[in-house]
């Protein structure tokens, strides 16, 4: 697993393209041009990993996608990539029929049913092109790779496998299954593309032991045949740790509601929470200028810009970890940084226009010709510096909008104090009922914290108080209903989980931090610092991966799909602790807690973690499952 999920999964896709051999690395002849069409499952899976320019280097000269108007190609052979799905392969069919291209590489992200192999087997014998289906291939690659160290299940469907599916209360056995299934295919082809068999553990009577049991029993058929399985030879061997294997953690999401209503501080993590942040790609609406428009016109549209912050992105991968004042101040380092190379190449350019007639001069020439040319040699990276410059610019500028129009730094203090139990300076009812702090929703989201983070439920009486004063600001309490059942049920079942007790340390107000000529005006914004602590995934994590005795997790059950039997029992066979674990939130996940496994991970030497989440959504989406279900 040192080499990451990110760049495994990116060499599958490239060897996909190449028709499935290896690419070769000093060939020198071009590469051969061909047509890539995928469905939107392949689309999600390839767009955070490779470039259209990467793609075009591997001789993609189109993609398109399966179900849009085609023009045959005769001449050109075609990568397909996409869901095993009935209409998928019926469209398919229809390509073999009307002939559209040379050759046909079918390549399924998932693994494809006999049945439908036949399906195609017949129409490629109807066309007559059984000769021009060159390969099938099953990829199991369906899951999506967002960070070297993070990954989700899928974008497309996500709803079929989001929280209120697997909570919704008139839920049905069968829906269920279904549910897991499509959980566990996308964890199997995950693990086949690691090249790895975990072990398992899972918490008791939750939808995640449900995953655990599939997986388990997926895995071991796989391995029992011997024939075809997939984790055999090769695939082992390039794993770097074949005798070492990973730990799975597999967490169900109603261990902790209270984080993904948490308001955040760190960079990647307030970038999702407030901007449209999706699949790495953050979709900005630029407010169009303030030229007063004529009467009568009509008011200029937004420009909407969309951004990919990728890993090739050195300010995103140092700081979408950092608290945002961090964040701020670096970009202002940035530009200043810029602006003195910037300088320096006009300076010299203004020397190189002088008339060479004293020697002095002459001397000072030859000396900075040498100067010009590293000047202008680096250009090419000062320009993509002054891209990096903007686009942070940009992004926190709107992220600084949001924090200041609703004081998100005053709610993340609040839910902070809240959740490790400190005592409050402000009473809740006060937070709630200031008109100028906040969206209802943001309101709303501290309250739920409240109610979640408290041992004690409060009585009817401060209930009913705190429901008129989230009614006059504005709130849907449908998510309040919801959260109400799921506590009198977790009562039963557990202790009310502790979220650690460090509260974050304000640095005096910005305004005295950062430096008089920056862009971005910080008055009134609290600089918070924020201290390690473990969220509870990642305190289930350390538990499970150094082996360390705790009520929390001791009933945890352990699977190991390599032993001939399976046994089920809590007891750890091997008792040394992990150097690699994957974290598998089943219901859904979020950047505060993949940040904060990410934080914990960076204190111990050698080991690995991997966040992984059967979706990925910020507090708004959860809010609205939540309401969904409170509404029932």
């Amino acid at each position: 697993m040192a080499a990451g999920i990110r760049e495994k999964q990116t060499v599958a896709l490239k060897r996909m393209l190449n028709f499935n051999v290896p690419p070769v690395k000093n060939s020198t002849g071009e590469p051969v041009w061909k047509v890539l069409i995928y469905d939107r499952f392949g689309q999600d899976i390839i767009s955070p990993l490779l470039s259209v320019k990467e793609l075009r280097d591997m001789g993609i000269t189109l993609h398109l996608l399966l179900h849009s108007d085609r023009d045959a190609i005769p001449d050109v052979p075609a990568v397909y990539f996409v869901m095993p799905t009935e209409e998928n392969i019926d469209r398919m069919c229809q390509d073999l029929r009307n002939q559209l291209y040379e050759s046909y590489y079918l390549n399924f992200i998932s693994a494809i049913s006999r049945s439908k192999l036949e399906d195609i087997a017949n129409a490629a014998i109807g066309a007559n092109a059984v000769t021009q289906v060159a390969k099938v291939f099953d990829q199991y690659l369906n899951f999506i790779t967002l960070e070297d160290d993070m990954f989700v299940l899928c974008n497309q469907n996500k709803e079929l496998v989001s929280y209120r599916a697997i909570n919704r209360p008139d839920i049905t056995d069968t829906e269920m299954e279904t549910i897991m299934d499509t959980i566990v295919d996308s964890l199997f082809c995950f693990f086949v593309t690691l090249g790895a068999i975990p072990i398992i553990r899972c918490s008791r009577g939750t939808a995640a032991e449900m995953v655990a049991v599939k997986l388990d029993k997926k895995l071991r058929e796989n391995l029992r045949d011997a024939r075809n399985s997939l984790f055999t030879g090769d695939t082992l061997g390039a794993g770097q740790f074949s005798f070492q294997r990973p730990l799975l953690v597999l967490v169900d999401r109603n261990i902790d509601l209270a984080t993904p209503l948490h308001h955040t501080w760190t960079y990647q993590a307030l970038v999702h929470d407030v901007l449209d942040f999706h699949l790495n790609r953050v979709n900005l609406e630029e407010s169009a200028g303030t030229e007063s428009t004529p009467a009568g016109a009509r008011p200029k549209k937004k420009n909407k810009k969309s951004y990919d912050l990728t890993t090739s992105d050195k300010f995103w991968q140092k700081h979408k970890g950092s608290p945002f004042p961090e964040v701020a101040e670096s970009v202002q380092q940035e530009l200043e940084s810029y602006r003195a190379q910037e300088d320096e190449v006009k300076r010299l350019k203004s020397i190189m226009g002088i008339e060479g007639e004293d020697e002095g001069a002459i001397s000072m020439l030859s000396d900075n010709t040498a100067k010009l040319t590293s000047a202008v040699s680096s250009l090419p990276e000062l320009l993509e510096k002054k891209r990096l410059i903007d686009l942070h610019t940009n992004v926190a500028t709107a992220v600084l909008e949001h924090i200041k129009s609703r004081k998100l730094d005053v709610y993340f203090e609040y839910e902070e104090k809240i959740m490790s139990k400190s005592t409050l300076d402000k009473s809740l009812l006060d937070m709630i009922s200031d008109p100028d702090a906040g969206t209802p929703e943001d309101k709303m989201r501290l309250f739920l914290i409240y109610y979640i983070s408290s041992a004690q439920a409060p009585s009817e009486i401060d209930l009913e108080q705190y429901k008129k004063a989230l009614m006059d600001a504005g709130c849907n309490l449908a998510p309040l209903s919801y959260i109400k059942q799921w506590k009198a049920f977790t009562k039963m079942a557990s202790a009310p989980t502790s979220y650690g007790n460090a509260t974050p340390k304000p640095l005096g107000l910005f305004s005295r931090v950062m430096n008089t000529g920056s862009q971005f005006v910080m008055e009134g914004v609290k600089n918070l610092v924020l201290k390690q602590q473990n969220l509870p995934v990642t305190r289930i994590l350390d538990n499970l991966m150094e082996m360390k005795s705790n009520p929390e997790t001791d009933d945890y059950r352990y699977f190991d799909p390599k032993m001939l039997r399976g046994s089920d029992s809590s007891v750890p066979r091997n008792k040394n602790p992990f150097q690699e674990a994957i974290v598998f939130v089943v219901g859904g996940g979020n950047y505060i807690e993949y940040q904060n496994l990410i934080d914990y991970i960076k204190g111990k030497q050698g080991k690995h973690v991997l966040y992984g989440c059967s979706e990925l959504f910020n507090a708004t989406q959860f809010i609205k499952q939540l309401s969904q279900l409170g509404q029932k």
